[in-house]
């Protein structure tokens, strides 16, 4: 395989959740550039030449299952990319449970083949999963929509922090059980990025490690930054990388962890789980 092939999207079908703004506008852009037959699914419409549109709801069940009789057939990588902020309804759906619904039912309708690859995007909020294991690995077991988000509910984890490590856990748990079947999923963890969603958050959102950008003299990342290495991630160069979250925060956090950037070290400790 030429090092071409390796990045291309030639005759894929790239199924975008959440692709009408932000960093999920911007993966089926590159997709659709890079030769693949998108769908994009949103609320939002979507009206582009060469992309098809499929109406949704991530926080309704029958939502999904309508769209899925939309999309009507098989599909090589499936960008998980929808998401909302704190104090939305539905939180626990909209940015996991209906994004995991989603792909199990693909699966049993062998929609998923072997040789596709799953993407998703979590946040630098969804790392230290580990401090909540227990909790996670309770919530992941139940499969059922309604007692998922009954669980959540009752134990009072609608919230970002956990939906995303809950997504980051998924991601690293049910690697196993995907690559039986030959399907691969990662997950991109960004930092600040400079969407509408960030924008209309941007205190906490782009706020998060300012002091270290201004001071290295960077700006928070674009969409298509973050959209480039989500699709490497689907693509046929990256075979070998499976159950993974990569960090895309320009540095950040690493350099909080290590040391080498001690204002960000508290910080990085608390994600990473030192500190529950």
């Amino acid at each position: 395989m030429s090092r071409t092939e390796l990045f291309s999207y030639e005759n894929q079908r790239v199924l975008v959740v959440g692709g009408a703004t932000g960093m999920g506008e911007a993966a089926a852009r590159l997709a659709a550039n890079a030769g693949a037959r998108v769908v994009v699914m949103d609320r939002v419409n979507v009206s582009k030449p060469g992309v098809q549109f499929i109406s949704i709801d991530l926080s309704e069940r029958d939502s999904i299952d309508t769209a899925l009789e939309l999309l009507n057939g098989p599909v090589d990588v499936v960008l998980s990319c929808a998401g909302v902020a704190d104090g939305v309804p539905g939180i626990e759906r909209i940015n996991f449970i209906g994004h995991r619904y989603m792909i199990d039912r693909l699966l049993d309708r062998g929609w998923l083949p072997a040789g596709s690859a799953i993407g998703m995007i979590s946040s630098a909020a969804g790392l230290g999963w580990q401090a909540e294991l227990s909790d996670i690995t309770e919530f992941l077991a139940i499969k059922n929509w309604d007692d998922a988000v009954k669980w959540v509910i009752d134990h009072n984890k609608a919230n970002y922090l956990f939906i995303k490590r809950a997504m980051c856990a998924y991601v690293a748990s049910e690697s196993v059980a995907l690559l039986r079947h030959g399907v691969r999923i990662n997950a991109l963890c960004p930092g600040p990025t400079d969407t509408p969603l960030a924008r209309a958050n941007a205190e906490t959102w782009l706020g998060f490690g300012a002091d270290f950008r201004e001071d290295i003299g960077i700006e928070p990342s674009t969409p298509a930054e973050q959209a480039a290495v989500l699709l490497f991630l689907c693509s046929r160069s990256s075979v070998a990388l499976t159950g993974q979250t990569v960090i895309t925060d320009s540095g950040y956090l690493m350099a909080g962890l290590s040391g080498a950037y001690p204002s960000a070290t508290p910080v990085a400790e608390f994600l990473f789980g030192k500190y529950g």
